[in-house]
């Protein structure tokens, strides 16, 4: 994919999570220019990650694997995006950039080319990059959804003390980049609309009240965690942060639960229950858009290994539309059909009943959870798969898994 063109940077870039933007302008509904943007061309104000792979190699390779880099490229949102487009008042048509390319906040009357560098397939700018995370200067947490503030210039911000002195840019500590209200700027910024406004709930969930953040854990603790290596190219070795934003893919899915089960035999019929306890300080999995959900999956093996059961549970959020029917797109939905998201740090129980296998000495129990590949309705599905290189071997057609367990349970005669 080709970049534009930047200064070198040379300062430690602790990205934090999906960074986006929610300027007074969108919710009022136009995109108002920005002055300090009228100065400088779109290329000049947000330079391209390309450019600081020159200096920021290792923090380069871990974004551009990260989800963050395919913000404006993946198949499912290029087709939300089209269906937004084709339903949303005219001023509103930014929206979805807002976190998904959130410089749009300084360019808003570039909203053309933005859109263009999306359906392009190969845009040439980032969506979420390294400048479009730090050059923010400021959060309004007050404001709903909060709204920041970019400061276009030579200085980039971040979380490290004692910065390389370079020439291509000066560097400033902000400690708004080690809290959570980073994260939360786009992670609890549901689209405001005309249908969803003040209809539906957080994505997050009572994340500020949970364990993990009273407890001085922010967001970063899981999603950008402390590795030690070179914050800038031949840079004395440090402590630095992770910038490949660990969630849904990466190693920390595996810690994002505590999974057990027990088994009882009573004669022709079994149970299993199963016990889910969430580690994550916020809603799991989180409900934008709504086709993601977390499947539990239980599978009985009786004789030679034969499975002879099967029953899924889903945690998901399904959205209502005005028509009153089920809608993977939350900027349709007016109400919430079913709720059964993991909440923040939550214990789940779910008890399965089933027929004892019949002629087997024993029996095998395995419980399985899962992050589930995109789904909805049939035209949705067909078109992603369209527009994906890969179609059906897409990642958003792929199942990760979070969790198994499984024993062997023996049977009595």
């Amino acid at each position: 994919m080709r970049r534009g063109i930047m200064s070198q940077m040379r300062f430690a870039l602790p990205l934090l999570a999906i960074i986006g933007c929610v300027p007074a302008a969108f919710m009022f509904g136009g995109i108002v220019p920005s002055v300090q943007a009228a100065e400088k061309s779109l290329e000049k104000a947000f330079p391209s990650s390309e450019k600081c792979k020159r200096c920021h190699l290792r923090v380069f390779e871990e974004w551009e694997a990260s989800a963050q880099s395919r913000s404006i490229v993946t198949a499912p949102f290029r087709i939300t995006l089209e269906r937004y487009l084709a339903k949303a008042d005219k001023k509103d048509q930014g929206m979805c950039f807002r976190c998904h390319a959130p410089h749009i906040v300084e360019y808003g009357e570039l909203l053309p080319q933005f859109i263009k560098e999306v359906q392009s397939k190969d845009p040439h700018m980032d969506g979420v990059g390294c400048s479009q995370c730090h050059l923010i200067h400021e959060v309004d947490a007050k404001a709903h959804p909060p709204v920041p503030t970019f400061q276009l210039g030579k200085t980039i911000f971040g979380n490290y003390d004692n910065a390389a002195e370079n020439l291509a840019h000066q560097s400033q500590k902000l400690e708004l980049f080690g809290s959570s209200q980073f994260c939360v700027t786009c992670h609890d910024s549901l689209p405001q609309t005309p249908q969803t406004a003040n209809n539906l709930p957080d994505w997050l969930g009572a994340w500020k009240t949970s364990q993990a953040e009273t407890s001085g854990k922010p967001c970063q603790s899981c999603h950008m965690p402390e590795a030690v290596g070179e914050s800038a190219n031949g840079e004395k070795i440090r402590k630095v942060a992770n910038h490949s934003f660990p969630g849904r893919f990466g190693k920390v899915r595996a810690e994002a639960v505590e999974l057990d089960f027990s088994t009882t035999v009573k004669g022709a019929t079994s149970q299993v229950e199963v016990s889910i306890k969430s580690l994550v300080p916020h809603n799991l999995p989180l409900p934008h858009p709504g086709w993601s959900r977390i499947v539990v999956d239980l599978a009985i093996m009786g004789k030679n290994l034969k499975t002879v059961y099967t029953e899924q549970r889903f945690y998901q959020r399904v959205f209502g539309g005005g028509d009153g029917k089920e809608t993977v797109f939350d900027f349709e939905a007016k109400t919430v059909l079913q709720d059964t998201l993991l909440k923040p740090e939550e214990t789940r129980k779910e008890l399965f009943t089933f027929p004892t296998p019949k002629d087997a000495p024993s029996m095998d129990v395995v419980v399985t959870l899962t992050y589930a590949p995109v789904h909805g309705p049939k035209e949705f599905l067909q078109a992603v798969e369209q527009d994906a290189p890969l179609g059906q071997k897409d990642r958003a057609f792929q199942a990760v898994q979070i969790a198994q367990k499984k024993t062997n349970v023996l049977l009595k005669k």
